[in-house]
């Protein structure tokens, strides 16, 4: 009778698949088997004697309409089955350890079914903390190999008692192989413990139990440590000012956003406005923070939020529960806690409980523990919806590391390893027609960021088995990540590439949008803070032609110094003066507006000094960067004037300015082009004036802001839509960090749209630094690759 080996492909692993198969494969009257390998999951069928021959046809139909809800096929391929089955019905079989070709599930929120075991007193399961299936809970945090088994994952040491064993191996049970799988009786436990590291008998303090115990202990104001499943949290009540002013303190972290956390929809909708997509968002399988437009409580609300929670914003940062632990620490909770990276700012989150303990104690005043080791950090994911879709502004927890399928052309692409850039950093391996993109680590100038960046690194490149050919790297020679690259590519005598920074955004957006390799090249617009240019300067403001091989410029910013260097990122007013003194001069500026303090104060800076700079070109480098005039625009407006406290924060508070009356503001300010021999420049000059118009005689700080939006937005189309004339360009690719401002995407890419030009925008992967490796590894690939 004929028979088949059936190879699926995707992410089939840990997910259920299996008995799915073995459910399905009986129903169709097929005798043969199923396992797991390292390339997905292979299945060996023929139709029982009595029955039809398209039996295997209607069982691969059937797996793609009613593949698990984790689980994701990339492919179905079919040969004639050439060996006998040596048994008479369907059996799965134990996985074979073979080449790794397959992928890793990310991180899953808790399922439906689970949440109601845990919330039934009837249920063996009632209360604990651990509960998942195959449809739910840990991967990426807890798994060390390939396939994907208990026996390398961190649950290894416990073993499963009678009762989970059997549902282990019931192939008709939910967590048939669901490798987490544990209960009370055998799996891991929970205790809290003060900052000696002393566990707290919550018996004697009479709690149920070391949740219980958490929760109260939150309600009365207190910090606390949470151990969950990629790291630790610091949490506390959100609407308690105290906890909050408290925890910034000692957290060090004074003005970036916290991430807040509820219950359910019902209390997000409090605090934030949820349509549709925001619903569906916040309860997929991922469970990323999404950023959401808060609204204004009820005034004399108990539950009003703090006001430190989101200084100068009017957005707001939800995720529901994801785990079981968080469904139980907030079930009595009818208002938010905050929940924010286990870590002083900027280090790595902690994920092992002697290195919270240590590091933690002085900035909680209880952790509460549990003895299932994580393996790999994995940090919140952060999505916003802009233009219409959700985009990823950092991916990581239910995400990460789901792979990525490269666009038409890359089959035969070579195996790429890329290192991406400084901040926000991920690295990305290329193999086999898809990209894995790691999640995001965080930025390398903090040395045990670095150490992290480079243990991941290792540990993907075990798992997934890949023996890189080619290494891609950012142009810019002192990156971290470059030097790693280095290092590596000489250890492992393979060449390297080195890919200009915009040039890997621009190629990161097109496999994004599965761009072909061979297609036309397009119109690249990347705006975002620095990047290494071709001709040594820094690049923030760019105008692109290109495809995968290769990128000219055809229009930028015009380039403005940076005064001090790196300071002038750290200090706007700094930005500020080096615009004014290209736009006719600060001292002009100040007859002609003698009353501003704006101006007074920016005047009582060492400007001496940073004029001898800018003559002699000192420490002064030239930039292009969109994400400096930014700056340069806040601090006129006396946001941020003085030192930025986070990456990013001028921009993110001139955004939201700007969205409070930008429906009733119509004109923008004015921008200039010129030609010049690097491409037409955008030049900021003429928009200085108007805007200290305005300052002098009194327009609200929001409305300035709002023209200011409108009018570069307009520039940048008009600009765009020169240069796709005079090239005969229909397709436009947005990105770069700076088109994460929902008010500057929206505007550009509707305009655009308006005047018939198909437009990318990303997608899976960040428009800014943490979608660099994927543009690095295609473009290195792309060159490898015989046009």
């Amino acid at each position: 009778m004929h028979g088949e080996r059936i190879r699926v492909r995707g992410l089939v692993q840990g997910v259920g698949f299996r008995p799915t198969v073995w459910r399905l494969a009986r129903e169709c009257g097929l005798i043969g088997d199923v396992c797991n390998d390292g390339e997905g999951v292979l299945i060996r069928a023929r139709p029982a004697a009595d029955i039809d021959p398209a039996a295997i046809e209607r069982l691969c139909e059937r797996l793609r309409t009613e593949c698990p809800p984790l689980a994701r096929i990339d492919a179905i391929e079919r040969q004639p089955l050439t060996e006998p089955i040596p048994h008479s019905d369907f059996r799965i079989r134990d996985s074979q350890i073979t080449q790794a070709r397959t992928a890793i599930v990310a991180d899953a929120a808790t399922c439906p079914d689970c949440v109601r075991e845990i919330g039934d007193p009837k249920d063996r399961r009632h209360r604990y903390a651990f509960t998942n299936c195959t449809h739910c809970g840990p991967r990426l945090s807890i798994v060390r190999g390939i396939p994907y088994d208990r026996s390398r994952t961190s649950m290894s040491v416990f073993p499963m008692c009678p009762a989970c064993r059997a549902e282990y191996g019931d192939p008709a049970n939910r967590r048939f192989h669901a490798q987490p799988n544990a209960c009370p009786d055998c799996g891991p436990r929970l205790w809290l413990v003060d900052t000696q590291g002393r566990e707290i008998d919550t018996g004697a303090t009479g709690d149920l139990d070391a949740i219980a115990a958490a929760s109260r202990l939150l309600h009365e104001g207190r910090i606390l440590a949470i151990k969950g499943i990629g790291g630790f949290h610091l949490a506390c009540d959100a609407t308690n000012a105290e906890a909050v002013a408290e925890l910034r303190r000692r957290k060090r972290r004074y003005a970036k956003p916290f991430a807040l956390m509820a219950r359910d929809l019902e209390v997000i909708e409090r605090y934030c406005t949820v349509d549709t997509e925001a619903a569906r968002i916040l309860t997929t399988a991922a469970a990323p923070v999404l950023l959401l437009n808060g609204i204004e409580p009820d005034p004399g609300s108990e539950r009003a939020l703090a006001d430190a929670i989101a200084p100068g914003q009017t957005s707001l940062g939800f995720m529901l529960p994801y785990s079981p632990l968080h469904h139980l620490l907030l079930e009595d909770w009818d208002r938010p806690l905050v929940m924010t990276s286990g870590n002083l700012s900027e280090e790595p989150q902690c994920i092992d409980n002697q290195d919270a303990v240590a590091r933690l104690s002085p900035l909680a005043d209880f952790a509460l523990l549990h003895d299932r080791a994580i393996l790999n950090r994995v940090d919140d994911s952060v999505v916003r919806v802009m233009a219409g879709a959700p985009r990823m502004i950092r991916r990581a927890r239910g995400y990460a590391p789901s792979p990525i399928g490269l666009p038409p052309g890359f089959e035969t692409a070579p195996a790429v390893l890329a290192l991406g850039g400084e901040l926000k950093s991920t690295f990305c391996l290329l193999r086999q027609g898809e990209a894995i993109l790691s999640q995001h680590l965080g930025d390398l100038e903090d040395a045990r960021t670095a150490r992290e960046y480079e243990r991941t690194l290792d540990l993907y490149l075990d798992l997934f088995q890949h023996r890189a050919q080619i290494l891609a790297v950012d142009r810019h020679p002192n990156y971290r990540s470059t030097l790693i690259g280095r290092d590596r590519a000489t250890r492992w005598q393979i060449p390297m590439v080195d890919v200009q920074h915009h040039h890997a955004h621009l190629a990161s957006t097109l496999a994004d949008n599965a761009w072909p390799l061979h297609g036309p090249p397009i119109l690249g617009i990347i705006l975002d803070g620095l990047g290494y240019g071709d001709d040594g300067t820094f690049w923030g403001g760019e105008f692109l032609i290109g495809d995968y091989r290769d990128a000219r410029r055809a229009g930028h910013l015009k380039p403005v110094a940076m005064p001090g260097g790196t300071q002038a990122i750290l200090e706007p007013w700094r930005n500020l003066f080096a615009q004014l003194e290209c736009a006719g001069g600060l001292d002009a500026m100040r007859r002609r507006h003698p009353d501003l303090t704006t101006l007074d104060a920016l005047a009582a800076q060492p400007l001496g000094v940073l004029r001898t700079m800018l003559e002699r070109g000192i420490n002064a480098p030239l930039s292009s960067s969109a994400g400096r005039l930014f700056d340069a625009v806040a601090a006129a407006l006396g946001i941020c004037g003085e030192r930025i406290l986070y990456e990013g924060q001028a921009a993110i508070e001139l955004e939201s300015l700007a969205a409070r009356c930008l429906a009733d503001t119509e004109s923008g300010y004015p921008f200039q082009t010129s030609e010049g021999p690097t491409g037409i420049q955008l030049d900021a000059a003429s928009m200085w004036p108007a805007l200290f118009q305005d300052l002098s005689q009194g327009v609200e700080i929001a409305r300035i802001s709002a023209r200011f939006h409108r009018g570069f937005a307009a520039a940048v189309v008009e600009l765009a839509l020169e240069i796709a004339r005079r090239h005969q360009i229909a397709t436009i690719a947005l990105s770069g960090g700076v088109f994460q401002n929902r008010v500057l995407l929206e505007s550009v890419s509707k305009d655009l749209s308006d005047a018939g030009i198909q437009v990318l925008l990303q997608r899976q992967v960040p428009s800014n630094d943490g979608g660099l490796a994927l543009g690095q590894a295609c473009i290195a690939a792309a060159r490898a690759i015989r046009p």
